[in-house]
């Protein structure tokens, strides 16, 4: 499971964890049976001592894609850390009415995922009507939606963000690459999306984006320019457990693929490199505070 060096600055109180999962006892939360991978148990006690080394009172559990649309597992992990510092992110099917979102809501539930990137989602239009309709069906509920897609796609469906009515949040730096710099396709279209006071942005999972472990220099421009481009919209994430989707050869999507070994302490004090102490404040307190409604 993680690591976790001493964090180099001095967490605020309030602070966030916006982006982790949990996966719970198999017999009881079963996996989706076409998911692309299979994670060994994350338990919600593991991440209360994760989150108790690193100073983080606040949790936001994501839906992963290896339950689909059975938010059973996410809506558990809220009920036992409580409403006081969980909430969630869902991800709905087309057969939940708004009965079922009411339910959703009141479970802690304050956001809806569109995970276009493992759905293997590259089409701009069929991408656009489906982030349309998710929008107008959570719209009443003063949710938002949350994207992971990859730089091109998002550039691509830029004006379909800035048109949608509720506030839209992109994961993971937004699928940037730190190798390909500041200059890179697409990343001037997410800094104006941010810019426009409608997008915000997780800076979650770096990992993701560099290959240069355990510290990843090459991050600091992006986070950088992130952060100018809306420290008001910018919230952090550790994407705990670090679930290992990549194919490997000779594991198959059953197979229990262990989680990327992510020092979450390393990873948490580069926001020390990356803004002042006021402005991490913003990314871990503030800004979480009133996009989940703690």
């Amino acid at each position: 499971m993680s690591q976790r060096s001493k964090v180099r600055f001095s967490v605020p109180d309030g602070a966030c964890d916006c982006h982790v999962h949990v996966f719970l006892d198999s017999a009881h939360y079963p996996l989706t049976p076409g998911r692309a991978y299979t994670p060994p148990e994350a338990s919600v006690e593991t991440l209360q001592g994760l989150h108790r080394d690193l100073g983080l009172s606040r949790t936001v559990i994501v839906q992963p894609s290896v339950y689909g649309s059975d938010n059973s597992a996410t809506l558990e992990g809220i009920r036992q850390l409580g409403m006081e510092r969980a909430r969630g992110v869902a991800v709905l099917d087309d057969r939940m009415g708004p009965a079922d979102l009411d339910r959703l809501a009141q479970a802690g539930v304050r956001g809806v995922r569109v995970n276009l990137e493992m759905m293997g989602e590259v089409d701009p239009g069929r991408s656009a009507r489906l982030l349309k309709e998710t929008a107008a069906r959570v719209a009443p509920h003063g949710w938002h939606i949350q994207i992971f897609s990859n730089l091109a796609l998002i550039s691509a469906l830029a004006p379909v963000l800035l048109d949608l009515r509720i506030p839209v949040v992109i994961d993971h730096f937004g699928g940037a690459k730190a190798a390909a710099g500041l200059d890179q396709a697409g990343f001037g279209q997410l800094l104006s999306l941010i810019r426009s006071g409608h997008v915000w942005i997780k800076l979650s999972a770096a990992y993701r984006c560099s290959t240069l472990v355990p510290d990843y220099p090459d991050m600091m421009p992006l986070a950088r320019a992130l952060i100018a481009a809306g420290p008001e919209r910018t919230v952090w994430g550790s994407d705990w457990p670090h679930p290992n989707n990549a194919k490997e050869p000779g594991r198959g999507p059953t197979d229990i693929a262990p989680p990327l070994p992510i020092d979450d302490g390393r990873v948490l004090s580069l926001l020390a490199d990356w803004a002042d102490a006021e402005t991490r404040r913003r990314i871990l307190v503030d800004n979480p505070s009133r996009l989940y409604g703690f």
